[in-house]
């Protein structure tokens, strides 16, 4: 499953370390930018790569949200939960989500350009309610900025 260019980028990563374990995050990572998720296969493809065992691989993608272990849509958008942006409104930034892509959390819209999924603090507390789509903080969130950033979403994917 992992490319060539892959193998060969996690091996350099493992080669930094004394402990191979000490390199498995940034290895899943790249696992994770080739593939957008963590597959079993995947996994097993980097735990041989890293001479670790499956299952040490698998317990580590599986206690860190940043890892997929699941088919995302081309915009994972992530909306922080945690209680400064609770307090702030998030569980209404949630709803309003759901109700503008007609989806649930947890789920992918049909055309697989969102999935929607909530999480543990992403660390901007002081910007509350806030979300990362893909690898970008939006904060401070309201409906109109959720509408204005959910429209640029739709024009860049219609200029791809």
């Amino acid at each position: 499953m992992l490319s060539e260019n892959a193998k060969a980028a996690i091996k350099q990563i493992r080669g930094k370390y004394p402990d191979p374990r000490s390199a498995l995050l940034t290895a899943l990572h790249v696992a994770q930018r080739e593939h957008g998720w963590l597959s079993s296969e995947v996994m097993h493809d980097v735990a041989g790569v890293m001479d670790l065992p499956p299952t040490e691989v698998a317990s580590v993608a599986s206690f860190y949200t940043m890892f997929n272990r699941q088919p995302v849509g081309e915009n994972l958008i992530q909306v922080c939960t945690n209680i400064s942006c609770s307090l702030l409104g998030a569980e209404h930034i949630v709803e309003y989500l759901k109700r503008k892509l007609n989806m649930d959390v947890g789920e992918t819209t049909p055309d697989n350009r969102f999935t929607l999924v909530t999480v543990e603090c992403l660390g901007s507390c002081g910007t509350a309610p806030m979300m990362q789509i893909n690898d970008t903080y939006y904060e401070n969130l309201t409906e109109e900025k959720i509408d204005r950033i959910l429209e640029e979403l739709a024009k860049d994917s219609a200029e791809s």
